[in-house]
């Protein structure tokens, strides 16, 4: 697939690539892009066994690699793509970071942040969720089905 044919699914598809990395490392399966113009600025996947750190999900990494790559702290010009609807702790940084756009596939209806509405993200920040949802949310039940 290339890039001009669906962006949100090309870099979707690089966030699939980096939940992948997190379910071969025994983590819970969410990997995370942010593309400015149409680079990829940071990538990261969730981190919080190997980091013994609970903040350590992977938009959380991934904003910080952004905004050192940018070098300041506001990614407004940015898109972030993530393969589980955020948590309201993501969702308040990307808010603090005055992200763009925030893509993500799998909805996550216990600790997602649309349960809340879009109150703490930047009033300018667009939404868009449901992008290749179905390959998301099969690597979500694999781990979780193994863990059981």
């Amino acid at each position: 697939m290339s890039i001009f044919d669906n962006p949100d699914e090309f870099y979707m598809r690089e966030a699939l690539r980096e939940a992948r990395a997190a379910y071969d490392e025994d983590e819970i399966p969410v990997g995370a892009v942010i593309v400015c113009g149409d680079r990829v600025i940071a990538r990261a996947h969730n981190q919080t066994e190997l980091l013994h750190d609970v903040t350590a999900h992977a938009e959380m990494l991934a904003f910080t690699a952004a905004a050192e790559c940018l070098g300041g702290k506001y990614l407004t010009d940015c898109t972030l793509y993530v393969t589980l609807e955020p948590c309201v702790m993501c969702a308040g940084a990307a808010g603090w970071s005055q992200l763009s756009r925030i893509v993500y596939g799998a909805s996550d209806p216990k600790r997602g942040f649309e349960q809340l509405g879009h109150t703490m993200l930047h009033p300018k920040t667009v939404v868009e969720g449901g992008v290749l949802k179905e390959e998301c949310e099969e690597l979500l039940k694999r781990f979780f089905k193994q863990k059981r």
